[in-house]
């Protein structure tokens, strides 16, 4: 079928479409006519929510949260908001509303309550759409009457509004409980750190953890330079001793005042015994008397030299035993200091932990006691003063192109079931045989308006046999 073959149907069947495009029109206008009028509110919202969470204190930018719109949205259209607007408004304390609910459970036989039917009805007239780039939420309720679709449209803003603070406020609150528990065991922790560290510093008697300040530390570090200080003396003393026996001195001697003295007294009376010996006989008295004085004071200085080096070893071993007793002494009180510094650091972590705790009860038991939205009411619902549908105007367009496609196929259908040779081009695909001309009965002088086009001439086959 070609279109020329399709013109002529929809020209023969022309009644058809038109009694059917007309009938389409007229119902619809009809029922558009017939239907009750349907009011739409809207109340816009604009959304500040930055979530913090209660327990972490973090703050996270709503954007930035996967599904943070679709979630406000499910919380719009919930059960709880849907009931809360019930609460709010007390429509199941009005009576009408409590005969239609005991109408509609006898012919329903629900077992539900008023709430929870008031909560059902509205849902199903509610109706969210949020902006695609922006935090602006649009709450639109339909409805037979403008002032009633205006008063839900606010209420169900207004119920949104509780519900998000409550969503805030609840986490904080139970936080807020949480943590009161957990300050009571952290504070006994507390308590018990501090009780274990004073017990431990009265019985080991350390009162500070700083080694610099510690006396027993610097004595030890002063016998310590004592022992040196005596090695270095006991050392000069015995060397004295064996360079004396050899005509030397050691140090300790050197600095030794009484031996300074003998000495100084033996070198004059050597120089006098000399001085009679070359003067004067072995036999000569004064001979005699200057050397005994000379072994004298050798003697003399002998008997301090030996001593001098027995009271240096008696320091050195005297001083090598308190720094041996002192550096026992230090090495327990380090072991006591270490055990100190754990203590320490136990109390020192409770505490943290505790006014860590302490400030998160005291914020949020700050947040548990606000009541502040983030949820901003940026415009409320008015009463529509037209409706929001049946649109004529859009309905009868689409009547019409309806219509018109329903007339087609009535159109084509009938022909389907009644066809009829309209054109040559019929006959030459009906009987297979050549057109030799075409004549047409009751035609007037002047062409007709189908013939005159030139699509519409028939092709005319003449070499064409079966």
């Amino acid at each position: 079928m070609n279109f020329s073959q399709l013109f002529l149907i929809m020209l023969a069947r022309r009644k058809i479409i038109l009694f059917t495009l007309v009938m389409t029109v007229a119902t619809t206008l009809l029922v558009s006519l017939l239907l009750p009028k349907t009011y739409k509110a809207v109340t816009t919202l604009l959304l500040t929510h930055k979530g913090a969470d209660p327990l972490t204190g973090m703050i996270f930018p709503a954007q930035l949260m996967s599904g943070y719109m679709a979630t406000q949205l499910d919380v719009i259209q919930s059960t709880s908001t849907a009931l809360m607007v019930v609460d709010q408004l007390g429509l199941d304390q009005n009576e009408t509303v409590k005969q239609q609910f005991e109408d509609s459970s006898d012919n329903d036989k629900g077992k539900g309550n008023i709430r929870d039917w008031l909560a059902a009805l509205l849902l199903k007239n509610l109706s969210v759409e949020p902006s695609r780039e922006s935090s602006v939420i649009r709450i639109n309720f339909k409805g037979a009457d403008p002032v009633f679709v205006a008063v839900m449209a606010n209420a169900f803003a207004n119920a949104y509004q509780e519900i998000s603070i409550r969503l805030t406020v609840e986490p904080s609150q139970k936080a807020a409980v949480y943590f009161a528990v957990q300050i009571n065991v952290l504070r006994d922790r507390l308590e018990t750190a501090q009780k274990k560290l004073s017990q431990y510093q009265q019985e080991e008697g350390i009162v500070n953890v700083d080694y610099r300040l510690d006396v027993e530390t610097a004595r030890l570090n002063e016998l310590s330079s004592q022992l040196v200080m005596a090695q270095g003396e006991l050392m000069g003393a015995t060397s004295g001793q064996d360079n004396n026996n050899r005509g030397g001195e050691g140090h300790n001697i050197v600095t030794n005042t009484l031996i300074n003295s003998l000495k100084v007294s033996l070198s004059q009376a050597e120089s006098r015994f000399s001085d009679i010996s070359q003067k004067l006989g072995s036999n000569h008295p004064s001979y005699a008397g200057a050397k005994a004085e000379v072994e004298k004071l050798r003697l003399e200085l002998n008997r301090h030299i030996r001593a001098t080096t027995h009271n240096a070893i008696s320091r050195e071993a005297g001083i090598h035993a308190a720094l041996e007793e002192q550096k026992t002494r230090v090495l327990a009180l380090n072991r006591a200091r270490n055990e100190l510094q754990l203590l320490v650091r136990e109390v020192e972590g409770a505490q943290q932990a505790y006014d860590s705790a302490m400030q998160r009860l005291n914020q949020t038991s700050l947040e548990g006691q606000s009541d502040l939205s983030s949820v901003s009411l940026l415009d409320p619902a008015i009463a529509p003063v037209t409706p929001d549908s049946p649109k004529i105007l859009l309905n009868m367009f689409l009547s019409v192109f309806l219509g018109t496609l329903l007339g087609l196929g009535f159109g084509l259908l009938a022909e389907m079931l009644d066809r009829r040779i309209r054109s040559a081009e019929d006959l030459l695909e009906v009987l297979q045989a050549p057109v030799l001309g075409v004549m047409e009965w009751g035609a007037p002088k002047q062409r007709r308006f189908r013939l005159s086009l030139p699509f519409l001439k028939p092709r005319l086959e003449t070499g064409r046999r079966t």
